[in-house]
């Protein structure tokens, strides 16, 4: 399972998601969470997936790798699923057994719930499988820019989100290589009672914090040694420039936008 979590790593292609700016790439995914959220009926939402669909293909990445992302959160969409069932009523009468009842209206929004849930996931994942660690910290200091006149530390700031994004995929690593010592040592995590699990994850907890805070003062280290001060006087060899196709994708994007707004005013809500 910790194999299947890919979030914060950065898988190089020669696409077209991979070649924009990365500040219009934060932008965008904006107004993907704005997209994700805006549909209210059947039409609207499967234009948001016909448009996810189309981001997949210019990312240039394999739909195995994408859709990968899904699996670690498939408990949390089944839980989102049974609640809307049980607790949504509209429709038709499916089922009634003591206090729980099963509406038509129920499943239909479960399934429109569950659909918006997997299409927000795949759809930020695409911030990070395109945009190097490097790319995504000039980004975030860049819009963030404004901020200075409040004496916000806008570069240390954009630095640990990206630096915290980064050392995921190494922590996961890392808590897979413990669980695998500890096995080949006879702990078992799998059998018992919940108590007994929490218990049996003693020992994977503390050496993964211990090697969480080497890394992080090994990385001090070697930042200083580097006469790492911060973002004042400091260049960058890759400038940021915006082409042609960044404004191209930033229309596209509102204009999807705009008319998911439109049917949300002419075509009638799921319920």
């Amino acid at each position: 399972m910790l194999t299947d979590i890919t979030i914060g790593q950065y898988f190089p292609a020669p696409s077209l998601l991979h070649r924009l700016d990365p500040r219009m790439k934060l932008i965008l995914t904006v107004l993907w969470i704005a997209m994700v959220f805006v549909p209210k009926n059947w039409f609207g939402l499967l234009l948001a997936v016909a448009f996810l669909v189309l981001c997949i293909a210019l990312s240039g990445l394999p739909g195995r790798l994408i859709f990968k992302s899904i699996r670690p959160i498939l408990p949390l969409i089944l839980f989102t699923s049974i609640l809307n069932i049980f607790y949504v009523s509209g429709g038709r009468l499916l089922f009634s057994w003591w206090i729980f009842k099963v509406h038509t209206g129920g499943l239909i929004t479960a399934a429109f719930i569950g659909i918006r849930i997997i299409c927000l996931i795949i759809g930020s994942s695409l911030l990070t499988y395109t945009t190097s660690p490097t790319a995504l910290t000039d980004a975030l200091e860049r819009l963030l820019s404004p901020l200075k006149v409040l004496h916000l530390q806008v570069h240390e700031l954009a630095m640990m989100m990206t630096i915290a994004l980064r050392f995921i995929p190494t922590l996961i690593e890392e808590t897979d290589k413990i669980m695998s010592a500890q096995k080949a040592r006879g702990a078992d995590f799998e059998s018992g009672g919940l108590m007994k699990r929490v218990k049996a994850m003693i020992p994977i907890l503390i050496p993964l914090f211990v090697s969480a805070f080497r890394r992080a003062y090994e990385l001090a280290t070697a930042m200083e040694c580097r006469c790492y001060q911060g973002g004042e006087g400091r260049t960058r060899m890759k400038q940021l420039h915006l082409a042609r196709r960044d404004y191209l994708s930033l229309a596209v994007s509102l204009a999807v936008l705009a008319l998911l707004i439109v049917m949300n005013i002419l075509i009638d809500p799921v319920l």
